[in-house]
């Protein structure tokens, strides 16, 4: 363990001195403390870049054949950015040292006033100061990424506008494995002045920040379209525009279920456009709802999607979701998990526990995930809506 800390601690350094006497001068005063410093020796800046991987710290000399004053901490920084650079200076040129320190070095020693202390000192300094300020900058970074990143999500998963109390609903998000960027899945839930009661689905090809905003311009639109009672025939049209005219790539398309509920809770119309169908649980029984399935979003300029009344039943829980949670392979195999497996996963959660609305969307994808023997490559959304009864009509 003891050998293991140690080659740990040592730190690499690489001295650029094209003068022998002064190189020798440094190499005598790290040996004469015993410095954890492994030292190699450039005498030009041209002979010093290609060591410069692997290295921690940087002995600069400001007056070389080929650079001379900040010229050579330029040229280092570019050639070999994030590593720890000490300049060694003339007691004539001490105020190059301070300009050099301005202009990015972490510090800067006056040849014939340094020890061995303070040299292995300064060097050891110089490192942790440029690992501090690469563990800040990585933080920085998280941080800037985790409030955009809930920027994304609050706008690709909203706050449902739902008043009916004989209706629950229930949401879940989780993104892929395989990526840290956001993907465009994205789903919505209202409930119009005359009573229907509107859900959507979607999955914009593609992950990242591009596409994710995509996602949220199209919720947006979706729920736009609908608060303002637009025919719903009109809607998924329109989304298309939206989606030709802010995609980035022309390649990129959307798929998208819209179930809207009926009044009287028995009956729906459901819309697909490239999107899997969803699932119902009603009288004991669950099934796959169908509906013609027209092109995704995005895919051709003119498209229709035309909408298949289904019948729900008095009771009953309709899952919607993203292909993340279908997509996902049976063990060591290709195969896929796939949309009727899914059913009958649904349909034994439903016939084990009569409680099992409360935690299927997380159960489904636990169960994908040990199918998977992995967690699920893509992002996964998806919605419960159940119709719980009239106790409150």
């Amino acid at each position: 363990m003891d050998a293991v800390v140690a080659a740990r601690d040592v730190v690499r350094v690489l001295l650029v001195e094209d003068d022998a006497g002064d190189a020798l001068l440094v190499e005598e005063l790290l040996a004469d403390v015993d410095a954890p410093v492994v030292l190699t020796r450039a005498q030009s800046l041209a002979e010093a870049q290609p060591l410069l991987a692997g290295v921690d710290c940087v002995l600069l000399d400001l007056g070389l054949p080929d650079a001379s004053g900040l010229q050579g901490l330029r040229k280092l920084e570019e050639a070999g950015g994030g590593v720890a650079v000490v300049v060694l200076t003339g007691l004539a040129d001490e105020q190059q040292g301070v300009a050099a320190v301005a202009a990015g070095a972490q510090d800067y020693l006056v040849k014939g006033q340094v020890d061995g202390d303070l040299l292995s000192r300064v060097i050891r300094y110089a490192v942790e100061r440029v690992r501090s300020e690469e563990i800040q900058r990585q933080l920085r970074e998280e941080r800037l990424y985790a409030e955009e990143k809930a920027r994304l999500e609050r706008g690709l998963l909203p706050t449902p506008v739902l008043s009916d109390p004989r209706l629950e609903r229930d949401f879940t998000y989780q993104p892929g494995s395989q990526r840290m960027l956001l993907g465009g899945d994205f789903y919505d839930l209202v409930q119009t002045e005359d009573g229907t009661v509107h859900a959507v689905i979607g999955d914009v090809c593609g992950h990242g920040p591009d596409e994710a905003a995509l996602g949220v311009h199209l919720r947006v639109a979706w729920r736009a379209l609908v608060l303002a009672e637009r025919p719903v025939d009109e809607v998924l049209g329109t989304m298309q525009r939206v989606l030709r005219h802010e995609r980035h790539l022309d390649g990129l398309f959307a798929t998208v279920c819209m179930l809207s509920v009926d009044p009287d809770r028995r009956t729906a119309r459901l819309r697909l456009a490239g999107h899997p169908p969803p699932v119902l649980v009603a009288d004991g029984r669950v099934s796959l709802l169908h509906a013609p399935v027209g092109v995704p979003l995005g895919v051709r300029a003119k498209a229709t999607w035309p909408s298949t009344t289904v019948e729900l039943g008095e009771r009953w829980s309709v899952l919607l979701y993203t292909d993340g949670l279908i997509e996902g392979r049976m063990g060591t195999t290709s195969e896929r998990l796939g949309f009727a497996r899914l059913a009958e996963m649904v349909g034994t959660l439903a016939g084990a526990d009569p409680r099992w609305r409360v935690t299927v969307l997380d159960d489904l994808i636990r169960q994908a995930c040990a199918l998977n023997e992995g967690d699920l490559v893509d992002d996964v959304a998806a919605m419960l809506l159940s119709r719980v009864g009239d106790r409150d009509a």
